[in-house]
């Protein structure tokens, strides 16, 4: 069972990213606050559950979440301002559109910048520790793949269907057969 907080400072939120280690595609992230009560023995780091899984979790955050947001960052501005600087503004601007503010943040790994001065605190594998995190973790993965999905509609060769964006041996051919493209 994971942990639903990480200190004593109410509302906490919970950030995470995904896509920061894919060929393709914009960097997600999302940012949740869960209400005290709040358990589900399904929660766990989006990366160690089934799709469907994932996808049933999303809709039990987004309704019992006292509040959650989804951002993104495009292609054009990470390659501006690289991967992890983009994470972090992903992660800046789901914060900014939660509509409850945190008096805490937990943020999964070891890098974050300070977000409007409210204390942070960044956790290696907080997606498999924290609720929030591992609820912003599902929503995060769940909406850049269904932006992914999105995408395979229009470009069918990468097989974006299949791999999210993700550097998989039928991507990089297709890159090499189609070009580079993201």
């Amino acid at each position: 069972m994971l942990k639903p907080f990480h200190q004593e400072c109410f509302p906490e939120a919970g950030c995470d990213e995904a896509g920061r280690g894919c060929l393709a595609g914009p960097v997600f992230a999302a940012a949740v606050i869960l209400p005290a009560d709040f358990s589900d023995p399904l929660l766990n780091d989006s990366k160690q559950i089934h799709e469907k899984t994932r996808y049933a979790l999303r809709e039990t955050i987004q309704s019992a979440a006292i509040s959650w947001a989804v951002a993104s960052v495009e292609v054009e501005e990470i390659d501006r301002i690289n991967i992890l600087n983009a994470s972090i503004k992903a992660m800046h601007l789901a914060l900014e559109k939660l509509k409850k503010k945190p008096a805490f943040i937990i943020v999964d790994g070891n890098r974050f910048k300070p977000f409007q001065k409210i204390p942070h605190q960044t956790i290696i594998k907080g997606d498999g520790t924290y609720a929030s995190i591992a609820a912003a973790s599902i929503l995060a993965k769940t909406y850049r793949d269904d932006h992914m999905l999105e995408q395979h509609e229009k470009f069918p060769q990468y097989q974006w269907i299949k791999n999210k964006g993700y550097g998989t041996l039928d991507h990089r051919k297709a890159m090499e057969q189609f070009g580079i493209f993201y």
